[in-house]
């Protein structure tokens, strides 16, 4: 008996497929086009579950400071360490973004009560500096539906993280001193700007989120929040070098 997939379904389909051909992109038919951010997210979920991915991580963000959230699940073998080498021929499109990223300490799982925000808060064991690759698997990208953006693990292509640190509630989220350099020249100096303001007001939504949805966030996934210094597209293969403040620098060459 064939089982007939709804649109979200097939469109997770679709895009899972266009993930495992690397820099496959694809034109999303109307019909399956997601109508809310409801249908966006079933569509994640197909994604992953097409591509046979555990989820490794999330990356969260907001246009503005009191703007509305959404974020999405990152595949575990899209996470690397830093000093990673990653081939240009892995993405159809390949930008840039230099962001702060969160650990937990514990495990927030399905059937569990919803904790408040101080206690996510509380639970936060580590910070590190994090490099994402955004990409896309839709053809005429970025002018394309914002909520197929959003299916399509709202344009995630890798991460690249750093070591952690302890977390420091004092540290500076707003506007730390940032420094991102490709090929040794400054990409970016000076004080970083997240959109959504500080970084840790997207942290409850990503928990409520996953227990809304029935995901267990387990202790050590990570928590990337946006970018400090917006996007950059490599024109050439080189060295990205970036550090915010403090935290421990990352490294990624792309060859």
């Amino acid at each position: 008996m064939t089982t007939l997939l709804t649109a979200p379904e097939e469109l997770g389909a679709l895009l899972g497929q266009a993930h495992a051909r690397q820099n496959l992109q694809v034109i999303v038919p109307p019909a399956l086009e997601p109508a809310s951010r409801e249908d966006a997210y079933l569509a994640q979920r197909a994604f992953l579950a097409h591509s046979h991915a555990r989820i490794g991580g999330w990356k969260v963000g907001a246009k503005s400071p009191d703007g509305p959230i959404q974020g999405a699940p990152l595949p575990l073998a899209g996470l690397y360490p830093t000093t990673t080498l990653l081939r240009r021929e892995q993405f159809g499109i390949l930008g840039v973004e230099l962001e702060i990223m969160f650990r937990f300490g514990r495990d927030f799982l399905p059937g569990e009560a919803l904790p408040p925000e101080r206690d996510v808060l509380k639970s936060i064991n580590g910070v590190a500096t994090s490099i994402e690759i955004v990409s896309s698997r839709l053809a005429g990208w970025p002018e394309v539906p914002r909520l197929s953006q959003l299916a399509d693990l709202q344009n995630h292509g890798a991460l690249i993280t750093s070591d952690f640190v302890d977390y420091d509630e004092g540290f500076d989220f707003r506007r730390p001193h940032t420094h991102l350099t490709f090929k040794g020249d400054d990409i970016f100096k000076g004080p970083g700007v997240n959109p959504a303001g500080d970084p840790r007001r997207l942290l409850h939504w990503v928990v409520r989120h996953c227990h809304e949805q029935g995901i267990a966030l387990t202790r050590g996934t990570v928590i990337t929040t946006g970018s400090y210094t917006g996007m950059y597209f490599p024109r050439e293969r080189g060295m990205f070098i970036g550090q915010i403040a403090d935290l421990p620098p990352i490294e990624l060459e792309i060859i």
